[in-house]
């Protein structure tokens, strides 16, 4: 939901993408997802694209971090440009990192320190969940590399799509990937 959320146009909407995020940790996902990987999307630069052969536990270990980075320094390039610091509250990666730090501590302060073992546990699992979707979308898809460096435009074949009412249903529209 918080996918699909964050490809409205509505600002309600998108932060509404951010809450999402935000309850398993993951709010970088909103910029990175949007900013980074539709623009580098089947090409080597971009660590939310599996590639052939790579496994889904090597994808991981790579693209949860590389997605992180790869939010940090894009928010911090559009941040700069409109001169505000990166530590600001305009800061879309600080945002839901906000909400999760005062969720996780009422939740503590709530039911105590059970949910030390409960947390991390749905935040994997949200993580998990995103990060499998990421495999599977653009597996072994490439781009071709242009005479002038730069990649072919994107098109629906970058992407591998599910068009099944059911699957349209329980995951909001997520396996028709390349129409957004």
């Amino acid at each position: 939901t918080g996918h699909e959320l964050g490809h409205k146009k509505e600002a309600f909407d998108r932060w509404m993408a951010k809450l999402v995020l935000a309850v398993v940790g993951y709010g970088h996902f909103f910029i990175e997802h949007n900013k980074g990987h539709h623009r580098d999307v089947a090409t080597p630069d971009d660590p939310a694209t599996s590639r052939m052969g790579e496994n889904i536990y090597s994808f991981a270990t790579r693209e949860i971090p590389g997605a992180f980075k790869r939010a940090w320094e894009l928010e911090e390039v559009r941040l700069e440009r409109s001169g505000k610091s990166v530590w600001s509250l305009g800061n879309e990666i600080l945002q839901p990192l906000i909400i999760t730090v005062a969720l996780y501590s009422a939740l503590l302060s709530f039911f105590g320190p059970i949910m030390l073992i409960f947390l991390p546990i749905q935040m994997a699992f949200g993580w998990w969940q995103l990060t499998s979707a990421n495999y599977i979308e653009h597996y072994g898809l490439l781009r071709e590399k242009l005479p002038n460096g730069k990649y072919e435009h994107q098109k629906p074949y970058h992407s591998w799509n599910s068009n099944h009412i059911m699957s349209n249903l329980i995951l909001f529209h997520l396996q028709r990937h390349s129409d957004h």
